[in-house]
């Protein structure tokens, strides 16, 4: 009998639809289907491959508000939000249409042949497995730049946005692009490994927890497939004294309530310099007991219900653990009466080295202060974490701020501004965030042969 995917409502905590999990035999068609897909699909031309990343950014525009509904009904992203992610998706596509062939154009290189230059050649068949807080935007930002670079995708998405992973194989669909070049698999977590090991699969990107990229680097390292992993994050913000504080506590709950919370970039730790700390502590919790939380269907709403119950009660166990260990409580910190999967923003305060906050990744809408003796000290905290994937920097003097960046053990960093994603932009991280990098200029170069021609 066939594994039983189901998606459940968060805001509610009703099932909404089920599904049969694909059995051996319709995956190995849907890999061999696109394997000869890719051989094909390798052969268009730049121009060619563009216009069809410019049909699919009209189609996903065209369908942007079924799939906002159905990103709220499945992981319950704020409506608003999940049209946003739909239209970022699109301008993704447009980006690589756009600037995707100067990306790729061969690069001539001075040796002693009459003629030499490095080329970039698709690899094949990308496999991705994907996770639920940014359903459409995770699939896109790995999608849009392996296909203009000449590769096909397999899509393993997160099993409670079963019905977004079948929303965007339709969208490519009615966008009349080639049924081999995107598809989506439902199948347990549990059959990532052997997927792996198909020898028609030439790699493999993972967005996810650090513990899963580690299962998938061992099974893609075992077969020798490329891999790209963005893994967990516990992004430091460190706020230093001259900050002016107004737009610093407007950019710090913006960035720790994205997503409601729920974003490997979110801002997680705020490094607060001691002689603004209490004045920063005061417009933090503040700030953040202003921001409303409720049904994700309601344009009010900034931050929906966390995607899961379990995720939800995970995340007030860390809290539990941080205050039982000697942090303060500036608000929030309880579960809500009623169904769904709510948590309400939450702010702790005097967070310490060896406190579940200060360790590790809080994956929702709660806040850790912890206190900085200078700025000295506080590059130091930032980089006292097993995470470098995002961190900011929130200063008026830009220059210096710029200066203590270079310091910083994280994939980027955000001067005066909260860490996100931009297509134009590389995305990745160091340490336990994982390897490799998405988007940008780097990230169409991930899943390519960087060959070398010399004529003689």
């Amino acid at each position: 009998m066939a594994d039983k995917i189901v998606s459940i409502n968060p805001a509610t905590g009703v099932a909404i639809a089920g599904y049969d999990a694909f059995d051996d035999a319709k995956v190995a068609r849907i890999v061999q289907q696109a394997y000869k897909e890719y051989n094909s699909w390798r052969l268009q031309t730049y121009k060619e491959r563009a216009q069809v990343l410019k049909n699919i950014a009209k189609q996903l525009r065209n369908s942007k508000e079924k799939l906002a509904i159905l990103a709220t009904k499945e992981m319950g992203k704020p409506i608003q939000q999940g049209r946003d992610e739909v239209e970022k998706c699109a301008v993704t596509l447009e980006y690589y249409a756009k600037d995707g062939a100067s990306m790729l154009a061969n690069e001539p290189v001075e040796t002693d042949a009459r003629k030499s230059y490095v080329t970039f050649q698709p690899l094949g068949v990308v496999l991705a497995v994907m996770p639920w807080n940014f359903p459409y935007w995770q699939v896109f930002r790995a999608l849009a730049p392996a296909i203009m670079a000449g590769n096909t995708m397999v899509l393993k998405h997160a099993s409670n946005v079963s019905g977004c992973a079948l929303a965007i194989e339709k969208v490519i669909k009615d966008a009349g692009v080639p049924k081999g070049l995107l598809q989506t698999i439902l199948v347990p977590s549990s059959r990532i490994e052997a997927l792996i090991a198909n020898p028609l699969i030439a790699g493999v990107t993972l967005t996810g927890s650090t513990a899963a990229g580690r299962k998938v680097a061992e099974a893609a390292g075992r077969n020798l497939k490329k891999q790209v992993l963005e893994l967990g994050g516990s992004d430091a913000y460190i706020i230093l004294e001259d900050a002016d504080l107004d737009a610093a506590i407007d950019i710090c709950v913006k960035g720790r309530l994205v997503n409601s919370g729920q974003s490997c970039v979110a801002a997680k730790r705020f490094i607060v310099i001691k002689s603004i700390k209490k004045e920063f502590e005061r417009r933090m919790a503040a700030k953040m007991q202003e921001a409303t939380y409720g049904d994700p269907m309601e344009p009010n709403s900034r931050i929906g219900p966390m995607a899961r119950v379990d995720l939800r009660d995970q995340l007030h166990e860390q809290v539990t653990k941080t205050l039982d260990k000697g942090a303060k409580l500036l608000c929030g910190g309880f579960v809500p009466e009623g169904s769904g999967a709510y948590y309400p923003p939450t702010v702790l305060t005097n967070v310490k080295k060896g406190m579940v906050a200060y360790e590790e990744e809080l994956f929702g809408p709660v806040a850790a202060i912890i206190e900085a003796k200078d700025e000295k000290d506080a590059v130091h905290i930032a980089n006292d974490n097993e995470y470098g994937l995002g961190s900011a920097i929130l200063s008026k003097n830009r220059a210096h701020a710029e200066k203590l960046a270079a310091g910083l053990q994280a994939g980027c960093c955000f001067i005066n501004d909260f860490v996100h994603s931009d297509p134009r932009l590389p995305f990745g991280g160091v340490k336990n965030s994982g390897y490799g990098r998405e988007i940008g200029r780097f990230g169409i170069r991930e899943f390519v042969n960087v060959k070398a021609i010399y004529i003689k």
